[in-house]
């Protein structure tokens, strides 16, 4: 690539300016991506591609069009800038778009703290070959695997600088290590799947592939002869691997977009109890090492710790600079944007907050109930949180695993499924959304 994509956004931004833009910002993203996949003992599939992606929002007065290609000359960014502007001028007036404030620009852009990126070369295919290969062979050794749906191991590196006519300009660089297996035991009707990876900024902090391989041939052959559980109410614990999901859930409900349309199971709770009163959810976007930190937001804007619910109580949204002039309230340094759109409110590392107990001992707890690893599908009403999703896990008797379980529906409210929160203490802190088992007592489930 000739010139830098530092540069490219000064060149975007100059095009606009030249086509009659008000004001722009441009983002562009240079990446590298890697992926080996085995099956068998053998290459399966290969991929590595390398890409540039260019985008361009631009103002005029208060109508903004977005514009993204893939193509760096000069003559294609010109047309690029024109056909935004013209688009601009068609476009409905928004009251309330508009690029930040000089004051409000980040002044610590320095993303080498944040460690986002591994210094180390990057993986060789042989290297990614090896670590699937071994994946897959730590999979078939565990008794009663009887094959491997896949086994990949993937690197990626993404450079993104991001620019605007307000004076702001910065970037970083951010790689990705990650290996994955999935395997399959039983045949038939009676044939189950289960999975594990991993994946870290760098290359030192993975998971041992053979630990991967080992841990989903294991997960595998748990869920044999699984059935379905008997219908009634029953306490749900959901595992720590999908437990993020209602964490999701719930900062969905806290974003500044959804609240701006009036929407949103939460619009009315601002400043309620929605969690119970020993648990907070904590966004950290200076975590070094974390896929989800960053010093700035799309829009330059200095990125900040914050307590979104403090003692169970919801304290604030999620926003933009958009959706905070809609609100009447100032933008918390949210911001995400692609190459093919404006701004949007998004969160960064989440985390909330952990128990005093175990996984085990939260089974102890619910003596009878569902223990729930994984979800399909979803039916959830985002403006009454209304609840309801097909799961598969184990069934648990006196606070001890008897059975898989499979085909089955838990229902339930968002609303009183949030306040009954009890959580264990095993969320994995490398995560971005580091989120431990949660109890909650006293769902419906229908089964057989």
């Amino acid at each position: 690539m000739a010139d830098s994509p530092k540069a490219l956004t000064q060149q975007l931004l100059d095009a606009a300016r030249a086509a009659g833009a008000e004001a722009s910002d441009a983002i562009v993203v240079a990446g590298t991506s890697l992926s080996i996949e085995v099956r068998a003992g053998a290459l399966e599939q290969a991929e590595r591609s390398e890409g540039l992606d260019l985008g361009l929002r631009v103002l005029v007065g208060k109508r903004q069009a977005n514009v993204s290609i893939s193509d760096a000359r000069p003559d294609a960014i010109r047309e690029m800038a024109e056909r935004a502007v013209a688009m601009a001028k068609e476009a409905p007036e928004d009251p309330y778009v508009g690029l930040a404030d000089t004051g409000q620009l980040a002044t610590n852009r320095d993303s080498d703290t944040l460690e986002l990126a591994d210094p180390s070369a990057e993986p060789s295919p042989a290297a990614l070959q090896d670590d699937a290969l071994a994946s897959e062979a730590a999979a078939l050794a565990v008794n009663g695997v009887t094959q491997v749906q896949s086994a990949t191991a993937g690197y990626s590196a993404n450079d993104v600088w991001m620019a605007a006519s307000n004076g702001f300009t910065g970037g970083y660089r951010r790689t990705s290590r990650g290996a994955y297996c999935t395997a399959i035991t039983g045949t038939g009707d009676g044939m189950e799947r289960d999975y594990d990876g991993d994946s870290r900024v760098f290359q030192t902090d993975l998971r041992t592939a053979a630990d991967i391989g080992q841990s989903a041939g294991q997960r595998a052959v748990g869920r044999l002869n699984a059935r379905q559980p008997q219908t009634g109410t029953f306490p749900v614990l959901f595992d720590e691997r999908i437990s993020s999901s209602l964490l999701g859930h719930l900062l969905a409900a806290a974003n500044g977009a959804t609240v701006a349309r009036g929407s949103g199971w939460l619009r009315e709770k601002l400043g309620a109890q929605v969690l119970p009163a020993t648990m907070s959810v904590i966004e950290e976007p200076h975590r070094p090492r974390v896929t989800g930190s960053r010093m700035f937001d799309a829009e330059g804007l200095p990125t900040q710790r914050r307590t979104i619910i403090e003692n169970g109580v919801l304290t604030g949204w999620t926003l933009d600079l958009a959706n905070a002039r809609k609100l009447g309230m100032a933008s918390t340094g949210n911001a995400a944007r692609g190459v093919s759109g404006p701004p949007s409110p998004s969160n960064w590392n989440v985390a909330m907050t952990q128990g005093d107990k175990t996984r085990a001992e939260l089974l102890q707890d619910m003596g009878t109930g569902l223990l729930v690893t994984s979800m399909i599908g979803s039916t959830i009403n985002p403006n009454t949180g209304d609840y309801s999703r097909g799961a598969s896990g184990f069934w648990v008797e006196n606070g001890e695993i008897t059975f898989a379980v499979n085909e089955c529906t838990i229902a339930g409210n968002l609303h009183g499924m949030m306040r009954s929160l009890i959580p264990a203490n095993d969320a994995r802190l490398h995560l971005s959304r580091p989120v431990p088992s949660l109890l909650i007592e006293g769902l419906t489930l229908a089964g057989a």
